[in-house]
């Protein structure tokens, strides 16, 4: 299990754009599994999405199933220090909603790997129910030189 310090030196993701709050398995290079314990903390966001009836933005499920791909990517050691970007995504569908007190379980397997790029499937999930499931592609790239400075959000 890998808690948000531990998430953090694998990712260059910071607050309020880490979504996870724990890897609960990892397999580098094949797999991992994440938990957002309650999307209802971001409060901010769901003020707006929707007033009355908040719902976690499916567009930020996805990212949060990138987000536990990139553990499983960045956590091998030839890709550790390096980004994982997103190139695309497939096959999409949101079937339930992620709603304010829910504990989503985020899955991603890797599917497919050739020189810099990957594709992975990701499943979100709450209580047994599927909210999201699609398939992501990705590039690792190096970081920029000027990550160091803190050009580009480093």
């Amino acid at each position: 299990m890998l808690d948000q310090d531990q998430i953090q030196a694998i990712l260059p993701h910071r607050p309020p754009f880490l979504f996870l709050d724990r890897i609960e398995a990892v397999q580098y290079g094949q797999s991992a599994v994440g938990i957002i314990e309650d999307v209802g903390r971001y409060d901010y966001l769901l003020r707006g999405h929707f007033p009355g009836y908040p719902i976690f933005p499916g567009a930020l499920l996805v990212e949060a199933l990138a987000e536990v791909g990139a553990v499983a990517a960045l956590g091998l050691e030839a890709n550790r220090g390096k980004l994982a970007v997103l190139t695309g995504l497939d096959r999409w569908r949101f079937r339930r909603p992620a709603l304010p007190g829910h504990v989503v379980q985020l899955e991603v397997t890797l599917t497919a790997s050739r020189s810099n790029f990957g594709r992975g499937h990701g499943r979100a999930t709450s209580e047994g129910d599927l909210l999201a499931e699609g398939d992501l592609s990705f590039a690792i790239i190096p970081k920029p030189a000027d990550w160091a400075a803190g050009v580009g959000g480093g």
